[in-house]
This record gives C-alpha cells, sequence and structure tokens, in this order.
C-alpha cells in the first residue's frame, strides 16, 4: 500500500505553451512523501520494496530488510534495515540523482513518537539505495509499548527531496519551458553566464539585429551569439557552444581559468558593443550596463578636491569581513585616510592629509555584481576561495549609495545569481534565474534545466556550510549576482518572439542546420560504407543516397522552408 502527496512549492506555470499532462508535471516534482504498510513484519524474511513514488521522473521506493548480525559479545543481533533507493530497475551507467529527505517509522500509539532519520546522498547506478542497515532493533521494533506495530504491520514513511537528474530522460523544454546548454568541457562559467545574456531579453533582441551577413559562425563573436541564442529559444534539447568558444579563441580549459567571468563578461560585451556601432542597436550595451561613479581625493586641511567621473559594467564587492550585500556596498564607498608616507601630493599646497574614496552617481538597469569569492592569501602564498557567509536578497534598496537622491528610486529585483560549489582549482558551475522577474525560479545545470524553489536559488547560496545536507556538493555559494532596477523589469524582460529576428538571419542559421544536418548524414553513410561494405555495388547505392539527401536538403534551402531544431 502506498499513499503519495506532492509538497511542491514550485507550481508555476510554464511560461510558453507547451503539451503536458498534469501527471506528467507531477512526476517531475522536486519533493514528494509516501508511506509504506509492510504486513506480516513478524515472518519478514526477504527485502521487500515499495510501490514506486515519482520525483523528478524517477521511481523512489521504501526497500526494507532484516539483518541478523552477531555483536561484539558474540551474541546474536536482529535489526530492521530501512533503504530509500531511486531508479533501481536501470542497468544503464552514468545517470546520477541528489537526493535529500527523511526515513520515519510511525508510531500508532496517540502519544507514541515516530522514530525518524535524516538521509541525504548521490544516487547512482552503483549506489542506487541508501539508508540505515540497523535502523531499530528488533527487540525494540517488536516492543508494544512503542506502538510501531499493530496487527502484524508497520507503517514507513519516506518524505523525498531531489534535484534534476543527469544521464537519464529529462525533458528540460517539457518541464520548464526552457533547455539547457551542452557541457562542452574546460568551459567553466561561460554556460550560465550565457544563460543570464540570454534571458537579458532587450540583450537578445538587440543582438538578433547586428548585421552578421558573410560572417563565419566560427569566426565571429556575435554571428555565433545569435546562434546560440536562436537555438535556445527554439530548440527542444541542449544546445552546443563550441563555434562560440572557437570564435572567442578560448577553445582550452587553461583560457577560462586564466580569465574571470567578470574579464570574460567585459570582453564579450566590448565585443558586441564593437560590432553594434553605426547599427540600429548602437548604444545597447552601455545603456543597459553602464553605471557611473565619482573617485575623489579631498585634502582635510586646505580647500582642494580632485575628482574624476568613470563609468562602470560590473561592481566587485567584498566578501571578506562583510555579512550581507548592503555592508559591502558601505565598504565600497567607505573613504581611506592618506597620511603620514602616504600624503596626498596637492600640487602647490604640497603633501597634504586627504580622504581618498567613490561616490556612485548612477546605477544601470542591469546591475552585475561581482563578489569577490576568489583572493590571493599572502599566507598561504596562492589563491582561495572564500566560502564565507554572505547574505543577498531579492529585492535592494541601493539609494543610500548615491551621492544624491534620484528621481527613480535605485530599487532593484533579482534576476540570477550565478554559483560555485569546489574550490580555486576546479569545480562546478550552475546559474539560478528568475526568467520573469515574478519570483518563480529555474535551476540552470549545462543541460539540465529544472524548476526550484527562491530558498534554493537565494538561501541555499549564501556560503558558510561546507556539507549542509541540501547541498549536493561542498563550498557551494554564489559569485555573482545579476539585479534588473525594479522600475525597468518590463523593458528589460520584455517578450521576445521570432518576429523579433531578421528573416535573413533565421534564413542563414537554418541554411547552416540544414548543412550540418547533411554533412552529420553524409558522414555516417560514408562511415558505413568503408566499415561495412566494401563492394562496389554497396559503395555506389551509398554514394546514391548520400547525393539524394544533398539534393533534399539543398532544394529545402531554397525553398526557404524553416527548422526550428525540431
Amino acid at each position: 500500500m502506498i499513499e503519495a502527496s506532492s509538497v511542491d512549492n514550485a507550481t508555476a506555470p510554464l511560461p510558453i505553451n507547451h503539451d503536458f499532462t498534469p501527471q506528467d508535471e507531477d512526476m517531475a516534482r522536486s519533493e514528494a512523501t509516501f508511506r509504506f504498510i509492510v504486513q506480516n513484519v513478524s515472518e519478514l524474511k526477504e527485502q521487500v520494496l515499495s510501490p514506486a513514488c515519482y520525483v523528478r521522473c524517477l521511481p523512489w521506493k521504501i526497500l526494507v530488510l532484516v539483518r541478523n548480525t552477531t555483536r561484539n559479545d558474540h551474541q546474536p543481533h536482529k535489526a530492521l534495515g530501512v533503504f530509500l533507493q531511486c531508479n533501481g530497475e536501470c542497468s544503464s551507467p552514468g545517470w546520477s540523482c541528489y537526493g535529500l529527505g527523511e526515513l520515519k517509522l510511525l508510531s500508532y500509539k496517540p502519544e507514541g513518537t515516530h522514530l525518524c532519520r535524516k538521509i541525504h546522498h548521490m544516487y547512482h547506478c552503483k549506489e542506487d539505495d541508501w539508508g540505515f542497515a540497523h535502523f531499530i532493533a528488533w527487540d525494540d521494533l517488536m516492543n508494544p509499548d512503542n506502538g510501531f506495530v499493530k496487527n502484524d504491520s508497520i507503517t514507513l514513511e519516506a518524505h523525498v527531496i531531489a534535484e534534476a537528474p543527469h544521464g537519464v530522460s529529462w525533458d528540460s523544454k517539457k518541464h520548464t519551458g526552457y533547455v539547457g546548454l551542452k557541457n562542452q568541457g574546460a568551459t567553466c562559467y561561460m554556460n550560465s553566464l550565457l544563460q543570464t545574456l540570454f534571458f537579458t531579453n532587450v540583450l537578445r533582441k538587440a543582438v538578433y539585429k547586428i548585421p552578421t551577413v558573410g560572417d563565419d559562425s566560427s569566426r565571429s563573436v556575435a554571428f555565433a551569439l545569435q546562434r546560440v541564442f536562436y537555438d535556445l529559444q527554439f530548440s527542444e534539447k541542449p544546445v552546443a557552444t563550441k563555434k562560440l568558444t572557437k570564435s572567442f579563441g578560448w577553445e582550452t580549459l587553461d583560457s577560462f581559468m586564466q580569465h574571470d567571468v567578470q574579464e570574460f563578461l567585459r570582453v564579450l560585451l566590448d565585443k558586441l558593443e564593437n560590432k553594434m556601432k553605426g547599427t540600429l542597436v548602437e548604444g545597447t550595451v552601455p545603456k543597459l550596463f553602464e553605471g557611473k561613479m565619482t573617485s575623489f581625493i579631498k585634502c582635510k586641511n586646505v580647500n582642494c578636491t580632485s575628482t574624476r567621473v568613470e563609468t562602470f559594467y560590473d561592481i566587485q564587492l567584498s566578501v571578506k569581513g562583510n555579512n550581507n550585500i548592503y555592508e559591502s556596498f558601505k565598504d565600497y564607498i567607505s573613504t581611506e585616510l592618506l597620511d603620514g608616507d602616504n600624503k596626498y601630493d596637492a600640487g602647490e599646497h604640497g603633501l597634504q592629509e586627504a580622504e581618498k574614496g567613490v561616490r556612485f552617481d548612477v546605477f544601470p538597469p542591469v546591475l552585475h555584481l561581482h563578489l569577490l569569492r576568489f583572493q590571493y592569501d599572502p599566507q598561504r602564498d596562492a589563491s582561495v576561495k572564500f566560502n564565507d557567509r554572505f547574505e543577498f536578497y531579492e529585492e535592494i534598496n541601493l539609494d543610500p549609495y548615491l551621492q544624491e537622491v534620484p528621481s527613480t528610486p535605485s530599487h532593484y529585483t533579482l534576476h540570477a545569481v550565478l554559483v560555485h560549489s569546489g574550490d580555486n582549482h576546479g569545480g562546478h558551475y550552475v546559474v539560478f534565474i528568475n526568467p520573469k522577474g515574478d519570483g518563480k525560479w529555474c535551476k540552470f545545470d549545462d543541460d539540465v534545466v529544472s524548476r526550484c524553489t527562491k530558498q534554493e536559488a537565494i538561501e541555499y547560496n549564501y556560503g558558510g556550510k561546507e556539507d549542509a545536507p541540501h547541498m549536493a556538493r561542498k563550498a557551494t555559494s554564489a559569485y555573482m549576482l545579476i539585479y534588473i532596477q525594479t522600475t525597468q523589469l518590463k523593458y528589460v524582460l520584455q517578450d521576445a518572439s521570432e518576429s523579433d529576428i531578421p528573416p535573413d538571419l533565421c534564413d542563414r542559421i537554418n541554411e547552416e542546420m540544414r548543412y550540418e544536418m547533411v554533412r552529420t548524414c553524409g558522414g555516417k553513410i560514408k562511415c558505413k560504407k568503408f566499415k561495412s561494405d566494401t563492394s562496389v555495388s554497396s559503395a555506389k547505392r551509398y554514394t546514391k543516397i548520400f547525393s539524394a539527401l544533398k539534393h533534399f536538403f539543398t532544394l529545402q534551402a531554397v525553398g526557404g522552408s524553416k527548422y526550428k531544431g525540431r
């Protein structure tokens, strides 16, 4: 007997129309509680499994068995073992799913106490169950005072919370309306950053309008990015990024390790800005991301002040020594005293004591905040990751950090949280995005996209805990935050449809897709020709098939039919 009930609170409607049934959506839930009644427990000899309860489209079962062992005093010992099994009937290797929750033995007595044990594990083909071989001693189980057994039956309850699985069939498009990016290897933070740029809809629409006629997608960053954005918008399956990394010139892990996410973003935006010059979308990048600040040096004892207005596309906030985002902003605009041997050379006034600092003049509509998680540690003479707890919030008010009170409040809404797990030598990168700015979050973990709770996106990424049960990986914390000015949400996140894409760009992308299909099909045929059959007649037959395929796709290109990766 099994009773299942979902307690998933991420039940937002799909952002775009997509065929699915309520039953399918229920199977994709991230959280569920179910019960298993074991009959004739006193006669239990072999292990028994509960019926399946589906979480993240995988079958989860309670496994119960009797364990007979010998204690240290050589006396026999009997116990009840209880485990949580995930995807137990799958024989294919390579899959994994992180799950946590609770196993509970229920007491039938109103005043009785349930026996609860917490559990968390990364399930995979070689470890598809996890739990407790000695969940409870047999004597304690059968003791009527505990109330665990009634009519020779016991009731077990499992509460499961699971992340979306990898290596098995998980339809991101069906369950979220979005697709992920393939893990090409050696690209670190790139996939996470590309997703945040894609969901900056007004930027995506501008990128589509960049003239790239005659550009090669393996050499032109703009055309390669147009292709990635197009595929993310229309494809049903995870999207490749090899041409983009090739166009960028960063094809190796060393390239990404030598440049942090801030440098990568600056270079990418700079390339886009230059490509947009002289076009209808010129100025899009600074309009979205450029803010202004004034750096100053003010003498304390003479009337002498030096100021310089600077622009910025991002802000680096210190994590070490600060508890939250507000403390970091306060630290950023704090003044430094120039005195002693470090006095300021005030020209005709000579060396003077002075205060040095910065003041923000304008914050941009889209605010990129880089949290300084990775810094040089002089004691270790190496770069280290600071996983200190650092709080940030769904909504923030930055008015106190401006020189003058703005006419439009600098209130911001959190749009994306980029997260790193591991140390400075490597690790895993994911991003949590609030696509519509409405508080309904999704987790983008390379090729897997899943719905998640606000708590998973924000609180779980404060850092400070090396091995918390809700974290599949150690040292997990946010390293970059993206905020959108609340009054600009509708503008920045405006709808982006196929009608916003220039027809000539659609045609060129679809032509490139057809060429890739012909090349792939031709490669398979030639491979079969040389490996499977070497007769002259077979060779001619395969040649004819390849020519027919090439002719078919050429006709498709001439006809201008559109292929959207489906």
